[in-house]
């Protein structure tokens, strides 16, 4: 049975991704229709070994389309997806417009595939933060193992996840003409980004937290469990791709690190990299093109009662947007929830 499916901004880097993804893993569609913004009408982009060209958004007819894989921003989604889903195409939107939405499914299908059975309120099924999908692949067999009480974490998120300008101004400071002490003028980042960290990532709140940091900690009670607590602190690094995570867990039941390692590597999803040596870890430049989440620098945590440390890395446009969306699709299919039109 084959199905037919729409990319709404397909230009972009994670609809590109989108791309990649659904022609690798040999997606059983017979038809992926790339849609844009008019600007961008015409415009060809790959699809396995066959180059596809935009159409545009505001006069597509999504009637007999199955999926929608919707990575335009919040905006276009508030406004198109509940129109797409109102013809019977399900949407899969990887904005942060409908993840807090009660009647919209969160789902990182490795976590809480079973939650997909509420899609059809709305028609629209949302995909996780970056920062928060693969944290919450490696949480949940510990979780189930040990019930974890409280997650302290830290990113280090790569420049990929603000877009295509972001990455143009990493380029741009880095590519030689950087001189220690000269001024960079920023414009995506509120500070220079080359050679530099920054601890902000979205808008601030009131609370002193930002809303990335917000995410994490909502997003991770919808998928996980409403009981964990989370604190996150979020920093943008001079990474083109890749995300990692320093992740600390407070579990209610004793848990080794050896077990947890054992339970860390028969987990799906996941592929554990823990070698107490030098390059016996792995970082975001091996992360990057891979579809595995991987788990490092598994060690006990001796100044809480049953801790745990750990090094979280993965390619942020893959698992943490368009391979989980595409699985997403993929469970959709698996759990018999939709059918060809």
């Amino acid at each position: 049975m084959a199905y037919k499916v729409a990319i709404v901004g397909a230009t972009g880097n994670v609809g590109r991704e989108m791309l990649s993804v659904l022609a690798d893993r040999r997606f059983p569609a017979d038809e992926v229709i790339p849609l844009a913004s008019r600007r961008s009408i015409g415009r060809e982009v790959s699809f396995g070994d066959k180059t596809l060209k935009c159409r545009d958004l505001e006069t597509f007819d999504f009637k007999g389309i199955d999926f929608c894989l919707m990575s335009a921003g919040s905006a276009v989604s508030k406004e198109w997806s509940p129109r797409i889903g109102a013809t019977g195409c399900v949407v899969i939107d990887n904005s942060s417009c409908w993840r807090y939405d009660q009647d919209v499914p969160l789902v990182v299908p490795e976590v809480n595939a079973d939650a997909l059975r509420g899609f059809s309120k709305k028609n629209i099924v949302a995909n996780p933060n970056c920062s928060t999908a693969q944290m919450v692949v490696a949480l949940k067999p510990l979780h189930d193992a040990a019930t974890i009480e409280r997650v302290i974490v830290s990113t280090y998120q790569s420049v990929s996840g603000a877009g295509k300008d972001a990455m143009d101004e990493l380029w741009h400071q880095t590519k030689g003409k950087y001189v220690p002490g000269q001024d960079v003028e920023p414009k995506k980042f509120p500070k220079q980004i080359a050679f530099n960290c920054i601890p902000h990532i979205d808008v601030f709140m009131e609370d002193g937290y930002t809303k990335e940091e917000w995410k994490m900690l909502a997003e991770t009670k919808k998928i996980l469990d409403p009981k964990i607590k989370v604190t996150a602190t979020c920093v943008r690094v001079p990474v083109f791709v890749g995300h990692s995570e320093a992740v600390n867990l407070e579990l209610a039941k004793p848990l080794s690190a050896d077990e947890a390692r054992e339970i860390l590597r028969s987990a799906p999803g996941i592929m554990v990299v823990d070698k107490r040596e030098a390059g016996g870890y792995v970082t975001p430049v091996e992360a990057a093109g891979e579809y595995s989440t991987f788990v490092s620098r598994i060690r006990e945590d001796a100044t809480v009662e049953n801790g745990l440390s750990m090094w979280i890395v993965s390619d942020n446009l893959l698992k943490g947007a368009a391979l989980n969306t595409v699985q997403i699709a993929e469970t959709l299919i698996n759990q018999r929830l939709v059918k060809a039109a």
